[in-house]
């Protein structure tokens, strides 16, 4: 719906749309995402000037979007150290324990503009089958001693919106360098070692991610490579990254 709509309202205005409950979303590779009544999730359309900072850099939207969710929480005063963080390349996570959300982004280049669609979605309040930001928000309460309120899904949602808006405006402004430091103060990657292709697989340094938000990783013997978002995945559990 949102596909189609997006072309046939005027450039300035915004389109988002929200589900309250989720059956046939999408994830990366085909993957098919379920959200319950209890979970942030919604499509929001932007449009991204090909001759622009970002319009050069498009595969880093994923990783703004991805960091505007986990503002959305931690840049609230008082909730600044709820472990909320971000998975390269567009996953949200627990620490670096459990994921708790995803991003998935499509563009389109239709002369010089990019119309990119936005899929966000993310566990406001499900503590099952794994957990919610609300959980975090309890045990940091038990523990800390602190009276932090739940939050709602719809006001993580503007939220996100809101950030992301100021997070696209800086990068315009002052490119990658403008967001990488806010990124990798909330990303889980920082100083870890990697198996390359397999478990058998040549180690790797996890470095940072480059102007073009892909990871870059240093092999011994061969210096710092990069490694595309859409020809590899991040398997936690197995600390690998392989081919898709």
């Amino acid at each position: 719906l949102i596909g189609r709509l997006m072309f046939e309202l005027p450039e300035e205005m915004g389109l988002i749309a929200i589900a309250v409950r989720q059956t046939q979303g999408k994830g990366r590779g085909g993957n098919v995402w379920l959200s319950p009544v209890g979970c942030a999730v919604s499509t929001l359309h932007i449009t991204i000037p090909l001759h622009s900072n970002l319009g050069q850099r498009i595969p880093f939207i994923q990783h703004l979007v991805s960091l505007a969710v986990v503002e959305s929480v931690r840049s609230i005063p008082g909730y600044e150290d709820i472990e909320l963080r971000v998975k390269w390349p567009n996953d949200i996570y627990y620490s670096d324990l459990m994921k708790l959300g995803g991003v998935l982004v499509n563009s389109t280049l239709i002369e010089t503009t990019f119309h990119v669609l936005i899929g966000f979605g993310f566990n406001v309040d499900n503590s099952n089958p794994t957990i919610c930001i609300n959980d975090l928000i309890a045990r940091f309460n038990k523990e800390e001693g602190t009276e932090l309120q739940p939050l709602s899904a719809d006001c993580l949602i503007a939220r996100t919106v809101t950030v992301l808006e100021r997070l696209i405006d800086v990068f315009q402004e002052k490119g990658p360098n403008g967001v990488l430091p806010r990124y990798y103060k909330y990303w889980i990657h920082s100083g870890k070692q990697v198996r390359l292709h397999h478990e058998q697989g040549p180690a790797a340094w996890i470095v940072g991610i480059d102007d073009y938000g892909y990871l870059q990783v240093h092999e011994e013997g061969k210096g710092v490579e990069s490694v595309h978002p859409d020809g590899n995945s991040f398997d936690m559990l197995r600390n690998l990254i392989v081919p898709k």
